[in-house]
């Protein structure tokens, strides 16, 4: 099987725990609220990734953190803001409305990254047909978000 087919199904099996997580997420809120839930998602994070490094599970060269752009840090703060913002979208519009509009600004966003080449990534330009795709993709956002 090739690289590519492997980080797709990658890819795809991530989307289905990004929808089941922001469901959980929403399900702990509901009993110690929207930052406590954030909050303890991180730590069970947190612990998670330490048990994974202990192990020998991926790689890590944090003596080399002074090396990477300040930017580079914004995941973590993101992190929090998009745990919270999903469990509070999907508790007051569902999560086949919540994954939806996420999915259409995720691509949105994703499309202008690659084309700019925006943080150092390899720049993949925009094309007609990259265009038509956001487009029927946000044509099938509107009938999703349709009551």
């Amino acid at each position: 099987m090739s690289l590519k087919i492997i980080a797709l199904i990658i890819a795809a099996l991530a989307g289905g725990l990004m929808a089941v997580q922001g469901s959980l997420n929403t399900a702990l809120a509901k009993f110690v609220g929207l930052s406590g839930a954030t909050f303890i998602v991180h730590l069970i994070g947190v612990v998670a990734i330490a048990l994974f490094l202990i192990i020998g599970i991926g790689e890590a060269k944090l003596g080399s953190y002074l090396r990477a752009p300040w930017y580079a840090y914004l995941g973590g703060l993101f992190s929090v803001l998009i745990i919270y913002a999903v469990a509070y979208s999907i508790r007051h519009i569902g999560v086949a409305k919540a994954t939806t509009a996420i999915i259409l600004a995720q691509v949105s966003t994703a499309l202008l990254v690659d084309h700019f080449g925006f943080f150092g990534l390899k720049e993949i330009c925009f094309t007609l047909y990259k265009g038509l795709g956001v487009l029927l993709l946000a044509g099938g956002a509107y009938l999703m978000l349709m009551d």
